[in-house]
């Protein structure tokens, strides 16, 4: 994937400006802990097919499909998830992104005036539609319809903020109160931003017709935003300024300078400038939108049956009602109902919709005991392929590890475990000490404690082997790397 960056002199990427063009941005930098154990820190929920056969990420990005002027998208994400951005941006053919990575998470603000500078450097009068990654939008045409009817409004100056026609009176979202109409019709002033109400407040929000859930989704002009930012938070302008100028780029990234952009204060956009600048403007759409934070919205965006259930392939429901089931497995369900029952290949949450928003403490207990299913699955994504554990105890770890075809591993060293490598389909190629050699089916090889060692496919096809680890420590951070393509 190439991002546009490998062209870059003197800090600067040499790219051709353009003319009111739109850059929609991506933000991708959430940890999904209510979605758990599904969704975990590795792996977080924008990354997963949560509704449809996309995952949330890939919908965000297809969603702006059709808006004039479209260009790019701009990926704002952490150096955790590169290679699973990477990965579903090739599978939606989407070869030309350019991808920032942020060192540190220092909230929306800093990530938005990341991506404006990008923006700028392609196009003097570039737009940018900002979107978390991590929402469902049921009606993309209607969506991409407010868009373009305020593209207008953005060119003029306006910060526009899309706020949700509320459909109830919800205590999980921030509100946008409107005020007068503007010269676009269907678009207002703001006229205040209001915080996680109360329920007879969110009530009384939603009686009135003056406010909108605040979707965290805007549309403006590159320069005004940077301009805005100037004058509300300098700070945070001109740390993200000097990151981004001193950023280190490749091919594929844009890494913005550590010291610099952790320097930056650690504020939403929101805080920093929509609530304070005079330029606000609301859009009202129904579009379907949902943030799916929690199981319970999952049961509720999704196809129910006619007892109002939720259910997995493997689920079966005998007097179950308003009950959500997710799971591979064949899972019963009994004279119950409004439960949410998630099971994955090593967790199972059992728990009422009512209380959905409670499963970010199990993954706070899980942290408190230094247990590791609060941030990876069994199974976990490398950018050579995965590796799945099958089994483990106090002094062993069975791994089934894949390698994609081409694909090799950093070379490699361990201090405190030794490894066996039992090939069960494919070709490997082993770099072993000073020894190069090559494993076909069946074969297998023993790397002991401190020998360095390397893993590649040279085939056409996946190579699949299995993996026995022992040792006095046998965590994912007794590595030593010595060559590493991904930059690892």
């Amino acid at each position: 994937m190439a991002g546009g960056f490998s062209d870059a002199t003197d800090g600067l990427a040499a790219v051709h400006k353009r003319f009111d063009v739109l850059f929609p941005v991506i933000l991708s930098g959430g940890s999904g802990t209510r979605l758990w154990p599904v969704s975990r820190s590795a792996m977080p929920k924008q990354f997963l097919p949560l509704v449809g056969s996309q995952t949330l990420f890939q919908q965000t990005v297809c969603r702006c499909e059709g808006l004039p002027e479209l260009q790019p998208p701009l990926v704002v994400t952490n150096d955790d998830h590169r290679f699973i951005v990477a990965e579903q941006l090739r599978d939606l053919g989407k070869t030309d992104t350019a991808v920032l990575l942020e060192p540190v998470a220092r909230n929306t603000a800093p990530a938005i005036a990341a991506a404006a500078f990008a923006a700028l450097e392609r196009a003097a009068d570039a737009l940018l539609l900002v979107m978390p990654s991590d929402h469902i939008v049921r009606d993309p045409a209607a969506f991409r319809d407010a868009v373009e009817a305020t593209l207008q409004d953005a060119r003029a100056g306006r910060l526009v903020t899309f706020g949700i026609v509320p459909t109830g009176p919800e205590t999980g979202y921030g509100y946008i109160e409107k005020g007068g109409q503007l010269d676009d019709p269907g678009t207002f002033s703001v006229k205040s931003f209001k915080e996680k109400p109360a329920l007879e407040t969110a009530r009384a929000f939603v009686a009135s017709g003056q406010f909108f859930w605040n979707a965290g989704i805007f549309l403006f002009s590159a320069q005004r935003f940077l301009e805005e930012l100037k004058a509300c938070e300098p700070a945070i302008h001109d740390c993200v300024e000097r990151a981004y100028r001193q950023a280190r780029r490749d091919p594929d990234f844009l890494r913005l300078a550590k010291d610099e952009f952790s320097a930056a204060p650690s504020i939403s956009v929101d805080y920093a400038v929509m609530e304070r600048t005079l330029r606000a403007a609301v859009r009202p759409v129904e579009c379907g939108w949902n943030d799916v934070g929690s199981w319970s919205s999952i049961w509720e965006v999704n196809d129910k049956d006619t007892q109002g259930n939720v259910l997995s392939a493997g689920g079966i429901a005998i007097d179950t009602r308003n009950t959500l089931v997710s799971s591979k497995r064949i899972v019963a369900t009994v004279g119950v109902e409004d439960l949410l029952v998630i099971d994955s290949d090593d967790a199972l949450l059992v728990a009422h919709r009512s209380q959905a928003q409670r499963t970010k403490d199990v993954v706070d207990i899980l942290k408190s005991r230094g247990n590791q299913s609060w941030q990876f699955h069994r199974k976990v994504a490398r950018p050579w392929g995965s590796y799945d554990s099958i089994d483990a105890s106090e002094r062993f770890q069975v791994k089934r590890i894949t390698v994609k075809p081409g694909a090799s591993l950093s070379l490699q060293m361990h201090h405190h475990r030794a490894e066996h490598w039992i090939v069960v389909s494919g070709t490997a190629r082993i770099t072993k000490g000073d020894e190069t050699f090559v494993l076909s089916e069946n074969q297998s090889t023993y790397i002991p404690l401190g020998v360095t060692h390397r893993l590649e496919n040279p085939g056409k096809i996946p190579l699949e082997l299995i993996e026995v680890q022992s040792g006095s420590y046998l965590g994912e951070d007794d590595i030593v790397r010595f060559e590493d393509k991904y930059g690892r």
